[in-house]
């Protein structure tokens, strides 16, 4: 027996933030991150439509990129002083996964972060408000997940949380939003979708609900991404879409190592974080070649070589175009091949090495190892981690 689970209504198309006045509620907290969609009109647009509806408004400004713990529990208390009985959230992943964890907190006021670390032990949430998440950018598809990421700065680990109960009531797709990212991260974030999608359709949970989603997913990002950096407007929207689809595949399979790495190294080093998106675009091959080892993931790594015309006669033939076509895309969008090359070096090599033993333990006791088609332990999470250090051969 298996679980499907996605938002009740998913508002998609240009225009659609509109639908935010259809909304039924009496006070909206709004939560934003940094200034873009202040100044690019849109947060102005949310607070009308809101108003509109009927309800009375208060922002909570400022969450910060990879939110913090001490950003959670304010904005739960100021949500606890204004008593919202609709949350709203727009902007890109982090404030939408802040928003998330504010919701427990802001219902239950006695819980603290350490009890909702464990997968899939929230309390049951709705008690008081319901959650409308709008992304502007194309690839975390939190606004459809029942995910969260949430960093304690302190420990320097981030910490996946997952709860259905997280999963928002309504998304809003609104592609004109995306419009606005900046290069940089129209690449981050589509290579972001790209690994959703990839590691869904391998996930030990993969069923025949989640991988038409995923498999479109990758078509479309395979047919989008590069237009997108490149600002194309069309591009843009799809890629809007895919990534989307793509939460809607790996929120009911989780994920894989990809992201465990990525979310263990993102935090761990002082000399600067490493980009999520980007993270997981330098590791995704890297992973392929350690999980085709295990035979049904193989398979499975060939079906998507398949389903986007990448050629080969064999298995493995397959699983190495796939492989080669990642690194292309990422050449494409300037997203460099290894952890050495990233942001110019700004990843010392000692500390790296001095810390590698623990962010390869922390790795593996991630949430979503538990679903990578491959197991691996301590030992081969250092080696792997190490190959993407210095781009080196997977070969174990």
């Amino acid at each position: 027996m298996a679980r499907y689970t996605i938002p009740r209504d998913v508002y998609h198309g240009k225009g659609s933030l509109e639908n935010l006045k259809d909304l039924v509620g009496k006070k909206a907290i709004v939560v934003v991150g940094g200034g873009s969609m202040k100044r690019f009109g849109f947060l102005d647009k949310v607070e009308t439509y809101l108003k509109e509806a009927g309800m009375e408004v208060q922002l909570f400004e400022g969450v910060e990129p990879d939110p913090s713990v001490e950003t959670v529990m304010r904005g739960a208390q100021a949500m606890r002083e204004f008593q919202p009985d609709w949350i709203v959230s727009i902007g890109g992943g982090s404030p939408i996964d802040a928003a998330k964890a504010m919701w427990v907190f802001y219902e239950y006021p006695e819980t603290k972060f350490e009890d909702i670390i464990t997968p899939y032990s929230f309390p049951t949430l709705r008690q008081k408000a319901k959650f409308c998440a709008i992304p502007s950018t194309s690839g975390t598809a939190t606004e459809v997940t029942a995910f969260s990421v949430i960093t304690d700065y302190e420990k320097g680990i981030k910490y996946p949380l997952a709860d259905f109960n997280i999963t928002p009531d309504v998304a809003i797709i609104d592609s004109t939003l995306a419009e606005t990212m900046p290069q940089k991260l129209t690449a981050h974030t589509g290579m972001d979708a790209m690994t959703h999608a990839i590691e869904s359709y391998v996930s030990t949970l993969h069923c025949n609900y989640t991988d038409p989603h995923a498999l479109h997913a990758i078509k479309l990002i395979t047919d989008s991404i590069v237009a997108s950096y490149e600002g194309d407007k069309e591009a843009r929207e799809t890629m809007h879409d895919a990534q989307c689809l793509a939460g809607m595949a790996f929120s009911n399979t989780s994920l894989g190592i990809v992201h465990s790495m990525a979310h263990k190294t993102g935090a761990a080093y002082s000399g600067g974080h490493i980009v999520h998106g980007c993270a997981n675009a330098m590791y995704l091959p890297k992973v392929i070649k350690f999980n085709a080892r295990e035979p049904e993931a193989a398979t499975r790594y060939a079906q998507i070589a398949d389903s986007l015309y990448l050629g080969g006669n064999t298995t493995a033939e397959k699983v190495e175009l796939l492989i080669n076509h990642i690194l292309t895309l990422n050449k494409e969008l300037n997203i460099p091949t290894c952890i050495k090359d990233y942001e110019g070096g700004i990843i010392d090599e000692t500390e790296f090495l001095n810390k590698l033993d623990e962010v390869a333990q922390l790795a593996v006791d991630d949430a979503c190892t538990a679903t990578n088609p491959r197991t691996i332990d301590a030992s081969q999470m250092a080696r792997l981690l190490k190959a993407c250090y210095y781009n080196e051969d997977v070969d174990f």
